[in-house]
């Protein structure tokens, strides 16, 4: 049975801000979509309405939420994983992160070792222990298109070129 929650006030709003925050590493605009939610879930008790850009602003001022710090975070983890840069960019937007920022924090690193751990680690290409055939090739093309690596890292590896 649901517990009925009384509807939010502005200390409470603050309050759920600063226990997401110390719980988990977020955007802005993320931030701003969990207060947002937490609204429609439980209402305003108060006249006017809900300052949630003040409320984010102040811990944005405070260097709780920094969405570069975030932003470069994430690239690390998703470029760790041997995702490129173009999936990093766009997982960085889907969470708000601005474009620009995006783009620039994901073309950081080098792309081509980036490829190259996730040709080995998914075993594409010349990592591939099975006798290579058009099919196969097509496929190992379309797995590194899908994890955002560019076209000309792709076919240097898939082609067994391993040196940049």
């Amino acid at each position: 049975m649901p517990v009925d929650r009384p509807p939010l006030t502005t200390t409470a709003l603050r309050d759920l801000a600063l226990r997401y925050v110390g719980k988990y590493a977020t955007s802005e605009a993320k931030l701003r979509r969990y207060l947002g939610r937490k609204l429609f879930e439980r209402g305003w008790s108060e006249d006017g309405p809900p300052q949630i850009d003040a409320v984010v602003a102040r811990l944005a001022d405070l260097g709780y939420v920094d969405d570069r710090v975030f932003a470069e975070g994430r690239a690390r983890n998703l470029g760790g994983r041997g995702f490129g840069a173009r999936r990093v960019a766009a997982d960085l937007g889907a969470a708000g992160v601005a474009r620009e920022l995006a783009v620039e924090v994901a073309a950081t690193g080098d792309a081509f070792a980036v490829a190259l751990a996730f040709a080995r680690r998914r075993r594409l290409g010349p990592f591939d222990p099975n006798p290579p055939d058009a099919d196969r090739r097509r496929k190992a093309f379309a797995t590194m298109m899908r994890a955002g690596h560019s076209v000309a890292e792709t076919r240097k590896i898939l082609a067994g070129q391993l040196e940049e």
